[in-house]
């Protein structure tokens, strides 16, 4: 088996940052680490499938450098694949995304030297996943996630982030959209499934988190523990959009379960649907927009081996 590391870049993550300086990057990673192969990705899905074919060339040690969502796609390809097992992995970051929330919750430094310098060091930990069951173009589908997931108007908010035109991105292109994307969503009912309890309500937001931070430094799930072994869940209910602007705050500051209309609890599986004659509730996870429910979510406890500061 391959002791050197395989190198998997999104050469467009944080607005191209990662791509406009590859070469230079290519150079300090290597002054850090051995690395065997390198791989660029050119369309969605691809570090899924670059991961499972350095896997099975025999390689254990797979760097991404990208975002939120490129770390997403390793994570599932590593996740999916049959030919050695995924605490076999060792799987790191080299943070180059807009948001890096990920890396947040684990304390990963976003200085490319402090990070590789990191790395080098080879302290690994097991994290959880949640593996989701959906519908997708009206077929079932699933997915793994290694940080949030959100339904309701996170999924609308990331369905709509899509369709930006090229060259548009950023924090302030972010703070903009969902500021209109709060203006343009309706609540729709649903009900949620977990610990033997129901929830039904016109739900603001749905999250379930294994890593602390989503959107951009948010904290929707603020009591999540990436080895807790349960999601850490969050039910907004009914809030108006006044309410949302009012309590933005609490977004960031963890406070988010103070609010009234906020359930918070912990649960290692979950379902969610529509009510009857509701539209589907709209998906997404690490990031990336997946489909609509409904929706089974399941914890694999600390199947994901990550490197992490010690």
């Amino acid at each position: 088996m391959h002791q050197q590391w395989y190198v998997i870049a999104n050469p467009v993550s944080g607005q191209g940052k990662a791509g406009n300086n590859w070469t230079d990057l290519q150079q300090k990673i290597a002054s850090y680490l051995p690395v065997s192969d390198w791989a660029v990705t050119t369309e969605n899905g691809h570090a899924t499938e670059l991961t499972k074919q350095a896997i099975a060339q025999g390689y254990r040690r797979i760097l991404t450098v990208g975002g939120d969502g490129t770390n997403h796609e390793v994570a599932n390809g590593i996740l999916s694949q049959s030919v050695a097992r995924s605490i076999d992995i060792h799987h790191a970051l080299l943070p180059a995304g807009t948001g890096n929330d990920w890396a947040r919750t684990h304390s990963i430094p976003t200085k490319p030297d402090d990070a590789l310098s990191m790395i080098a060091k080879g302290h690994t930990a097991l994290q959880d996943v949640g593996l989701i069951n959906y519908q997708s173009h009206d077929k079932p589908a699933s997915r793994y996630f290694v940080n949030v997931a959100g339904l309701a108007y996170d999924g609308y908010l990331v369905q709509r982030s899509m369709q930006r035109k090229p060259g548009e991105g950023g924090k302030l292109f972010y703070l903009s959209l969902v500021t209109k994307c709060l203006f343009e969503y309706y609540l729709q009912e649903a009900v949620v499934e977990a610990n033997g309890q129901s929830y039904q309500d016109f739900f603001y937001t749905i999250n379930f988190g294994i890593g602390k931070y989503s959107g951009g430094g948010m904290q929707l799930v603020p009591h999540a523990e990436p080895d807790k072994g349960a999601f850490a869940v969050t039910l907004a209910g009914q809030i108006s959009r006044l309410g949302v602007l009012m309590n933005t705050y609490r977004f960031y500051n963890g406070t988010i379960g103070s609010h009234p209309k906020v359930t918070t609890f912990f649960a290692e599986e979950a379902d969610v649907k529509a009510t009857p004659g509701a539209p589907p509730t709209l998906l997404e996870a690490d990031g990336e927009f997946l489909g609509e429910t409904p929706a089974h979510f399941q914890i694999v406890p600390k199947a994901l081996r990550i490197v992490v500061p010690e």
